[in-house]
């Protein structure tokens, strides 16, 4: 217990000092996301805060493995800490000069592969509903589609930092009451380094997170929504990314309906429609944060009343979705 702060303040600390120099750094490099009719800013700005954000997680994570050996969890975030470290520098490539998709999806998967191979075999994300080798192929799909969602919904100012410290501290909150600080600390982490990066992201943003901090973020988000899935909390897994889930996979199916690429980048998803018809990205932001804490709540309600708590947690997220549809309407597609 006594990990639990220093998990929370030194990574945000970390955070606020990584970023202000990763931000020099980005403009003396001229290493900058230009806008473009499919952008949500409007001026040049330094994309790849990732840099400092990813490195300092991991460094929190390897320390608190190495703090928690005997957690049965450790050894598991070894492998979450490689995989995150291998995206993290991918990403970044693909921030500087562009990578195939198919490379990068190939990478993904095989990443998420890799994490999954010393996954306990008694931990099953479908409650024992499928066998092992289904559990394992449904829970690569999901966690593939996780880091590929984070990325598509990192498109306005704030949205990214807001959703990591949400489901990181839920996350954290779960663990604490089913006695597990380890868990709680990995959570609090994510909380911590999301609120220092927020320092410099929130609107009007300094610098853009990147596919170098999307990425790896997603990926260890999924880690750690897994994780509790393979616990038994499989109602909370779902309900505290419940609103990234709900708009990526609204969005995707409705391009996919019009025939439109899937991997193109595009202004379509509900909060950029939002935006897109005049709420401020701060104002849409804290919308997703006001839905974010219910969600929170429910996720740890959950426990106790799973099916009622996913109901409402689906109201919640219906409602967030039509009042972004509704700010957004009249913005042209």
């Amino acid at each position: 217990m006594a990990v639990l702060v220093p998990s929370f303040l030194l990574p945000l600390l970390a955070a606020v000092a990584g970023t202000r120099l990763v931000l020099a750094w980005l403009r003396h490099e001229q290493i900058l996301d230009h806008p473009n009719e499919r952008s949500s800013h409007s001026r040049p700005t330094p994309r790849g805060g990732g840099l400092a954000v990813t490195p300092v997680i991991l460094a929190a994570w390897l320390a608190l493995a190495c703090l928690g050996a005997a957690s049965e969890d450790a050894g598991q975030v070894w492998g979450a800490i490689a995989g995150a470290f291998i995206l993290l520098v991918l990403s970044w490539f693909d921030d500087k000069d562009g990578l195939p998709a198919r490379l990068r999806l190939g990478v993904h998967i095989v990443v998420v592969a890799a994490g999954l191979a010393a996954w306990p075999a008694d931990q099953l994300f479908c409650q024992g509903w499928l066998g092992l080798g289904a559990d394992r192929l449904a829970g690569r799909g999901a966690w593939v589609w996780f880091v590929h969602l984070f990325n598509f919904m990192d498109g306005i100012d704030g949205i990214s930092g807001v959703e990591t410290a949400s489901i990181g501290g839920g996350l954290a909150g779960l663990a604490l009451l089913n006695g597990d600080p380890f868990g709680a600390g990995l959570g609090l982490v994510m909380v911590g380094a999301a609120l220092g990066f927020l320092v410099w992201n929130w609107h009007p943003a300094k610098i853009f997170l990147g596919d170098c901090g999307s990425v790896p973020i997603g990926y260890l988000l999924g880690w750690l929504l897994l994780s509790a899935a393979g616990r038994g909390h499989w109602a909370a897994a779902l309900i505290l990314p419940a609103y990234y889930l709900a708009d990526a996979t609204l969005t995707l199916g409705r391009r996919a309906l019009r025939g439109e690429p899937l991997l193109q980048a595009h202004r379509q998803h509900f909060y950029q429609q939002a935006v897109r018809g005049g709420a401020g990205h701060a104002r849409v932001a804290g919308l997703i944060l006001g839905a974010n804490v219910l969600l929170v709540v429910l996720a740890w309600w959950a426990e106790s009343h799973p099916l009622t708590a996913l109901l409402i947690a689906a109201a919640d997220v219906a409602a967030l979705l039509a009042l972004l549809a509704g700010l957004g309407k009249g913005a042209g597609r």
